[in-house]
């Protein structure tokens, strides 16, 4: 698929198709004409000898410096007036800039990173407001669809003015410099461009300000970023929803009529969501006393040969008629049976409050979007080329200097997303918490393991994964944009460090989505369970022999009891409620989700090697294969 860049439309989505799936780009020719004439534009101003910044002067705080005619030792020395190689003053102080002005050190860019970026900066010199020449610009938009990948070390760029050392990493090898990735080979930017039959180009007016002045690098793991998150946070929610199923939670925290009365769209977007999610369970909003909880499994515990497999054993306590006092009204919509759930119509903020901190994150995710989708077809470098002003009476109505390169709007937005990263991931680790410990999951087994032998310690130790996980994110959730730390000799005195931000943020997905993962792989567990449990408390239901359930619950009065008639009389209800119920399980979309899950890990019966399970659930999330045709 070949995308059409014209400086005015270019969407995230495409960036992603570009970067991530390999499409190629075209210019198109009506932006072309715009490109065409804002170079002429400059080419005659600089044949009439009008200053103009960045072209006749020097960059930053060589802005003072006007450029002359030729080179004032040469003249002094008696060499050529002007002249080194064929290169004239103008064309070295574009070429200077490019190869002075590649320090960045670290790491290279992802090869998905550097083509959004080589994809966003084509847009935005198509505009025709940067100067750049039709050739030029054809250059670079070769190296993207050749898959020619500047080596761009990651860090460098303070954010302003713009990215200035990334982007010269970028343009460099445009002049057979550089390094450059080619066919996954990493070479010089001399043998990149000729083995893909690029030849290397001289710059003209500006060319070298127009291609490594702006917010391009930011911008781009911005775009990349927010395109993980958005599918991070449809994961969340998936994870969310299969926890208040294995915990057969409360829905009412979900209704909309709830939302309505404080509609922030994250908010209420994320509660339609689950609801989604969960349509179909009959394990949410289930009746307290049919819940049961874990016991331990004994050889003793069921009577049917094939029940003996079980992994666990089931009770319930008996409240005697004596202990329902003042509570008659309560126990005359339910029966008096305490099992796994506790008699308390709310959940835990982990669960209860789910719409509200996810949705802040959506918010928070949103916002960024709104920004990011402007940034991508905006003008950033500088200065500003106006050839149709009306009525111009100085170069500078033309030729305008501002500050469209400072990365803040971008370093703010990303800030909010920064800050909203580690709060998606400890509340899915506070479930991941719920779910394991004894004290509060509602009657499942304590780190979700049968442990008879008591040898097992099942997903104590995940937890402790998803805390140091959290730990981590919190500690990088520092804000980079309010450390401003001036450059070029404090001509340029604030800028946004706005591409650490965007970097760290991208960074921070991975960790994000791992702990999304261990919440899914410990929710998987805990549902099967909590279904297994439930369905078992059916089938012995399903027996008719009201004994057989009596079996299974504490606190029974003794059969010479004078309230034994009325236990019998209460258990009889209980075993028709679980009759009746049906098949105990949870939504369609958990249960889709579940299903893809134990295609490739297995329930954990006893202690196995986890390694690989976790390696196997980090996959699913990062691939996106959990949240894909989920409705």
């Amino acid at each position: 698929m070949t995308i059409e860049l014209d400086g005015s439309s270019l969407t995230r989505s495409q960036v992603i198709q570009i970067a991530c799936e390999g499409s190629d780009v075209s210019l198109s020719p009506e932006a072309l004409v715009r490109v065409r004439r804002a170079a002429d534009f400059l080419a005659e101003k600089v044949s009439c000898g009008e200053p103009v910044y960045g072209v006749t002067t020097g960059f930053g705080s060589n802005a003072d410096k006007l450029l002359g005619a030729h080179r004032v030792r040469d003249e002094l020395h008696g060499g050529s007036a002007g002249q080194r190689d064929g290169t004239t003053l103008l064309e070295e102080l574009q070429h200077n800039l490019l190869i002075t002005h590649a320090v960045c050190v670290g790491e290279p860019l992802a090869v998905d990173v550097v083509r959004a970026m080589l994809a966003i900066r084509i847009n935005t010199l198509l505009r025709g407001h940067s100067g750049i020449r039709v050739s030029t610009l054809e250059a670079l938009t070769a190296l993207l669809n050749r898959n020619v990948i500047p080596v761009i070390p990651a860090k460098g760029s303070v954010g302003a003015s713009g990215d200035l050392a990334p982007l010269s990493h970028l343009a460099i090898v445009l002049l057979g410099g550089g390094e450059a990735f080619v066919d996954g080979e990493r070479v010089s930017g001399a043998e990149a461009i000729r083995r893909v039959g690029i030849e290397p180009i001289r710059l003209s007016f500006k060319e070298g300000l127009a291609l490594n002045n702006g917010t391009t690098q930011m911008l781009a793991t911005a775009v990349l970023a927010l395109s993980r998150i958005e599918n991070l946070l449809a994961t969340a929610d998936l994870a969310a929803a299969m926890t208040l199923d294995a915990f057969a939670g409360r829905s009412g925290a979900l209704r909309p009529e709830v939302h309505a009365l404080r509609p922030h769209p994250g908010q209420v977007e994320t509660a339609r969501h689950i609801r989604e999610l969960l349509e179909g369970s009959t394990l949410v909003d289930i009746p307290y006393h049919l819940v049961p909880r874990f016991r331990s499994w004994t050889a003793d515990a069921w009577s049917d040969p094939v029940e003996q497999e079980r992994r666990f054993d089931i009770a319930w306590d008996y409240v005697p008629p004596p202990q329902r006092h003042g509570r008659e009204a309560f126990y005359e919509r339910y029966l008096p049976f305490k099992g796994g759930k506790k008699h308390q119509p709310q959940d835990a903020y982990c669960l209860r409050c789910m719409p509200q901190v996810h949705g802040a994150v959506r918010d928070a995710w949103e916002q960024a979007c709104r920004i990011i989708d402007i940034e991508l077809n905006s003008v950033t470098d500088n200065p500003l080329v106006f050839p149709d002003a009306e009525n111009p009476r100085y170069i500078e109505d033309q030729v305008i200097s501002a500050g469209h390169f400072h990365g803040m709007p971008l370093a703010l937005a990303m800030s909010y997303v920064k800050a909203a990263i580690p709060v998606l991931a400890s509340i899915s680790e506070r479930r991941l918490n719920k779910l394991v410990d004894p004290a509060n999951n509602d009657g499942l087994p304590g780190f979700l393991i049968g442990n008879e032998d008591g040898t097992d310690s099942g997903f104590m130790i995940v937890q402790y994964t998803a805390a140091a996980l959290v730990n981590d994110l919190a500690t990088r959730a520092h804000p980079a944009s309010v450390y401003s730390i001036p450059t070029s000799a404090n001509a340029e005195d604030h800028v946004s460090m706005g591409t650490n931000e965007a970097r760290h943020v991208l960074d921070m997905t991975d960790d994000l989505g791992h702990v999304l993962a261990l919440e899914l792989y410990t929710a998987a567990q805990a549902l099967e369970y909590r279904q297994d449990m439930l369905n078992a408390a059916r089938g012995l239901a399903d027996r008719g022999d009201w004994k057989a359930l009596a079996a299974k619950i504490g606190n029974a009065p003794r059969e010479d009891h004078a309230s034994h008639a009325t236990f019998e009389s209460e258990i009889r209800a209980l075993m028709k409620a679980l009759t009746n119920a049906g098949e105990f399980h949870a939504g369609v979309a958990v249960r889709k989700a579940h299903a893809k899950i134990r295609e490739s890990i297995d329930f954990m019966q006893r202690d196995r090697a986890m390694d690989g399970d976790i390696r196997s659930i980090c996959a699913l999330v990062s691939s996106n294969v959990l949240i894909a045709d989920l409705s």
